[in-house]
C-alpha cells in the first residue's frame, strides 16, 4: 500500500514537472534585451526620483516607449543619461541637478515649544496632535521621517533639525513627499537665492512665534527685477529657472530688501558656476 502509493506520487509529480516545462515554453515570452541593458547602467537605488516605482520600471518604460526621456534617473545623473540615451538610441537633454533645500530655521528664530511631545518618534504622528509641539505650526519637526526615508542617506538629524548633505543628496525627491508641513523642497543646486521659512501666516503671527520667520511684507516680490518670486498658496516661492536666466545682475536685491533676512544668498555667480559644471 505503501510502495503504490509513492509510486502513484511520483508519477504525478513527473506528470505536473512535463505540464509545467510545456507551458512555460508555449507561454514564454521574450524580454526586450535593451531592458535589461538600461536596467545595468541604472545605479539600483529604486528611489523613484524619475517618477516610476523602481529602476526596472523606468528601464522597461524607456526602452520602450519612445516618449520617455534618457535623463530621468536623478541617482545616476549625467552619466547614466548618455549611457541609457546611448541603449535607446536616444538623445539625452541635459537636466538640472537638483538638492533638498530645509524651509525652516526654528533654533535661530528661536521658536519655543508649547508642551513635551512623548508620543511615536515620527514627523507624521507630531504634526497630527495640536499641530506639534513648536510655537510654530510650520516648523521643521525635527524627528526624521525623512531620514529615515532617504536611500542616499544624504539626511541627518541634530537638535530636532534636519540637515541636507549636498555632496550626498542625488535631488530624487523622496523626503520632501514624506515631510507632513512641506519644510523640505527641491532647489537646483545652483541656486542663487533661497528663502528658509514655510510658514503660511503673516505679520505679527510670525513675529510672535518666531524672530526671523517670514512676515509676508512681499519686498522681496516687489524688488525682484526678474519677477522670480510670487505668493503661492501662502508662501513665498522662487521660480530659480526665472532667477537664474536673469543673472547677478539684479545684485540680489530680494535678499536686501528683506526686513527679516530670510532670503539667503548661496550661490551670487550661479550662471559662471553652471558654465563650469557643464565645461569640466
Amino acid at each position: 500500500m505503501v510502495i503504490s502509493s509513492i509510486i502513484a506520487l511520483t508519477g504525478l509529480g513527473f506528470a505536473a514537472s512535463i505540464l509545467l516545462a510545456a507551458a512555460s515554453k508555449i507561454f514564454f515570452v521574450e524580454e526586450d534585451p535593451r531592458i535589461v541593458k538600461v536596467l545595468g547602467a541604472l545605479p539600483g537605488a529604486n528611489c523613484g526620483g524619475c517618477g516610476y516605482a523602481g529602476c526596472e520600471g523606468y528601464a522597461t518604460a524607456v526602452a520602450t516607449d519612445p516618449k520617455i526621456p534618457p535623463n530621468l534617473c536623478v541617482a545616476g545623473g549625467a552619466k547614466v543619461s548618455v549611457a541609457v540615451g546611448e541603449l535607446t538610441g536616444k538623445t539625452a537633454a541635459e537636466s538640472e541637478p537638483l538638492c533638498t533645500h530645509r524651509r525652516c530655521e526654528k533654533v535661530a528664530g528661536q521658536v519655543s515649544i508649547r508642551y513635551q511631545y512623548e508620543g511615536m518618534p515620527s514627523c507624521a504622528a507630531a504634526a497630527s496632535l495640536a499641530h506639534g509641539a513648536d510655537e510654530c505650526r510650520y516648523s521643521c519637526l525635527g524627528y526624521g521621517d525623512c531620514v529615515e526615508t532617504c536611500p542616499f542617506q544624504a539626511l541627518r538629524l541634530e537638535n530636532h533639525m534636519v540637515f541636507v548633505n549636498e555632496h550626498l543628496c542625488t535631488g530624487c525627491g523622496k523626503c520632501t513627499h514624506v515631510c507632513p508641513r512641506e519644510v523640505l523642497q527641491l532647489i537646483p543646486k545652483r541656486a542663487r537665492v533661497v528663502i528658509s521659512c514655510s510658514s503660511r501666516d503673516k505679520l505679527k503671527a510670525v513675529m510672535d512665534v518666531c524672530k526671523i520667520g517670514c512676515i509676508h511684507c512681499g519686498k522681496c516680490i516687489r524688488n525682484c527685477p526678474a519677477n522670480a518670486i510670487s505668493m503661492i498658496d501662502d508662501r513665498i516661492q522662487i521660480d530659480h529657472k526665472k532667477c537664474l536666466s536673469y543673472g547677478p545682475d539684479c545684485d540680489q536685491k530680494c535678499a536686501s530688501s528683506c526686513p527679516r533676512h530670510i532670503l539667503t544668498v548661496i550661490c551670487p555667480n550661479a550662471l559662471e558656476l553652471g558654465n563650469e559644471q557643464r565645461s569640466a
